[in-house]
């Protein structure tokens, strides 16, 4: 098999991992959000979160992983909107911070 060929199934094994455990990091953080909203009394917005940054980090072992900070928003009065993030290293959530900025 050429080398192009070898390099292009690489590629495309990677991506699909990425988008995999991506997917897998996503939904645990969409759970911790609903949780700590939930144990603070706070109404969890369209139930939907968004990446806002992603990086190469390393865990307590020294092992490198996947640094992500996703984005929600809640209410704490049903007619307003607050936004929090949760924090995660590799599928594991570091902190869940709801106390942010007020959206207008």
């Amino acid at each position: 098999m050429p080398l192009f060929e070898l390099l292009a199934i690489l590629t495309l094994v990677i991506l699909a991992w990425f988008w995999i455990d991506s997917l897998a990091a996503r939904d645990v953080a969409i759970a911790a959000a609903r949780q700590a909203c939930q144990a603070d009394g706070k109404q969890f917005l369209d139930e939907s979160i968004s990446v806002k940054n992603l990086r190469a980090l390393r865990n307590d072992e020294g092992h490198l992983c996947i640094g992500r900070t996703y984005e929600f928003e809640y209410s704490e009065t049903s007619d307003d909107r607050r936004r929090g993030s949760v924090v995660m290293l590799g599928r594991q959530v570091i902190i869940v911070n709801t106390g942010l900025v007020r959206v207008h």
